[in-house]
C-alpha cells in the first residue's frame, strides 16, 4: 500500500495520490505517514548482498524499488593528502549523487500512477530525474536556468525530457515550475489565474498546494521520496565503516537534499539501533549564497562573492528549518568559502585523480577551513562527499 504523508509541524495528513500535494498548507515539507525499520542485528560489509544498490537498504524505506539503475553503493576511499575518507557520490548513472533521490522519487511516481513530472535544477538533479524518468517510460519537464551548463542540458535532452530555460535568478526557475504545477480553484473551473496557478485555499487541506497542473511534482528539495533516497548514503557509509560512526562529515549546502539525507539515515540508525551515535553534520557554502551561514551568524568566507558552485547557489532553502535544526541536534557548523579556496580545492583535487565539478569543491575547501578553526582536530575522522562529476562542466 502506498504510503500517505504527513506534516510533521501541524500533523495534518494527507492521502496518497497522484494530486497529492507538494508540501503542507502551512508551509511545512511533507514527510511519509509511517516509516519502517528493519529488525536484527547489522551483518557485517561481507555478508550484506548489495547486488541491489542503495536498495539494499529497501527495510527502511515506504517506496518499492520501481524505477532502478542497481545505484549506489559508491566507493569510499582514503584520501591521506586531506586526512579524510572520500564517497565517490560522483559514479552514479548520471554523475552526481542526485541519482539517489531520483530512484526514489521516481519509483513512487510509478506506484502513484503518474504520468508526466516536472522539476526545477541547476542542472545535476533535473538530469537525474529526467534519465529515471525515461528508464520509467514518463515524460519529464525540467526546468533550468538559461546558462544552464550544456552537458547538464544535454543530458536532460538526450532522455526524451523537456527542458524549459528561464532567465533570471535560480529562485526564478523554481518560481516558474510553481507555476507549472500548482492550480487555484479559479484554474479548475476553466479561468486561469493571471500570474500562473497558486494552491487552493482553505477546506479540508489547509491550503495545500495540490499538483492538479500539468505535471507531479518532483522535487529534489521538497519531494520526501527524494529525502529517502539521499538518506541511503548514510546507511552505505555507516555498513562500509563496518557500523560505526565518522567524528565528522563535511557536506555541501544548497537546499541540503544529501546534507538533510546524512541527518535523517544516522538518525533512523541510531533509532533502529544500528548504530550509537550521531557524527557532527559541517555545512559548506559559497560565498554569495550563505542562508545557512548568516541563520547561526557563522563563520563567512573571505573575498567576493563567487558563482562557481553553481550547483548549491541557493538563497532560500526549502527546508531550513530542518537544516538548522540538523545543525543544532549534531553539534554542527556552517561555513562558507570563497571563489579563491574552491578553486585551488578543485585543482588539487583533480591532481589527486577525484575529477569533479567544482560545486563539488567547496565541502573539501571548507573542510581545509574547519581544520584552521579548531572546529576539527588534526586528527579527526572526517568523511566528505564527492558529489559530482567534472565530465558535467564541459
Amino acid at each position: 500500500m502506498t504510503a500517505d504523508l504527513v506534516c510533521p509541524a501541524c500533523e495534518r495528513t494527507y492521502d496518497a495520490g497522484p494530486d497529492e500535494p507538494w508540501r503542507c498548507g502551512c508551509g511545512r515539507g511533507l514527510e511519509f505517514a509511517k516509516r519502517p525499520l528493519p529488525d536484527g542485528d547489522p551483518l557485517p560489509l561481507s555478508r550484506i548482498d548489495t547486488s541491489d544498490g542503495l536498495w539494499t537498504f529497501f527495510e527502511f524505506l515506504p517506496i518499492e524499488p520501481h524505477v532502478t539503475f542497481h545505484e549506489g553503493f559508491t566507493p569510499l576511499v582514503d584520501a591521506p593528502d586531506w586526512d579524510a575518507t572520500f564517497k565517490l557520490e560522483y559514479v552514479f548513472p548520471t554523475g552526481s549523487f542526485k541519482d539517489r533521490g531520483a530512484t526514489t522519487t521516481l519509483s513512487r511516481a510509478v506506484e502513484l500512477g503518474v504520468e508526466k513530472v516536472v522539476e526545477d535544477s541547476s542542472g545535476n538533479a533535473g538530469a537525474a530525474i529526467a534519465t529515471y524518468a525515461a528508464r520509467a517510460g514518463l515524460e519529464a519537464d525540467i526546468y533550468v536556468p538559461a546558462d544552464v551548463k550544456q552537458s547538464k542540458l544535454m543530458a536532460i535532452q538526450r532522455a526524451g525530457a523537456r527542458p524549459v530555460r528561464i532567465d533570471g535568478t535560480r529562485q526564478d526557475v523554481t518560481d516558474a515550475c510553481l507555476e507549472a504545477v500548482e492550480t487555484d480553484s479559479s484554474a479548475e473551473m476553466g479561468a486561469e489565474s493571471a500570474h500562473g496557478t497558486t494552491a487552493k485555499s482553505g477546506g479540508e487541506d489547509g491550503g495545500a498546494p495540490r499538483q492538479t497542473g500539468p505535471g507531479w511534482y518532483a522535487s529534489h528539495a521538497w519531494n520526501p521520496a527524494f529525502y529517502d533516497g539521499t538518506m541511503t548514503f548514510a546507511f552505505e557509509l555507516a555498513a562500509q565503516r563496518e557500523w560505526t560512526v565518522p567524528d565528522a562529515i563535511v557536506l555541501p549546502i544548497g537546499h541540503g537534499t544529501l546534507f538533510l539525507g546524512a541527518y535523517r539515515g544516522f538518525q533512523l540508525l541510531n533509532e533502529a539501533g544500528l548504530v550509537d551515535e550521531m557524527p557532527r553534520l559541517l555545512g559548506a557554502q559559497a560565498a554569495g549564497h550563505t542562508p545557512i551561514v548568516d541563520a547561526i551568524d557563522g563563520d563567512a568566507a573571505e573575498g567576493q562573492p563567487t558563482d562557481i558552485a553553481d550547483g548549491i547557489a541557493i538563497d532560500a532553502p526549502a527546508r531550513r528549518e530542518e537544516i538548522l535544526e540538523a545543525i543544532e541536534v549534531t553539534d554542527g557548523d556552517a561555513i562558507s568559502v570563497g571563489g579563491d579556496r574552491i578553486e585551488a580545492a578543485l585543482d588539487r583535487l583533480h591532481r589527486g585523480g577525484f575529477y569533479v565539478e567544482p560545486t563539488c569543491a567547496v565541502a573539501p575547501a571548507a573542510l581545509e577551513r574547519y581544520r584552521e578553526r579548531g572546529t576539527l582536530d588534526a586528527d579527526a575522522d572526517a568523511v566528505v562527499p564527492l558529489t559530482g562529476s567534472g565530465l558535467k562542466t564541459l
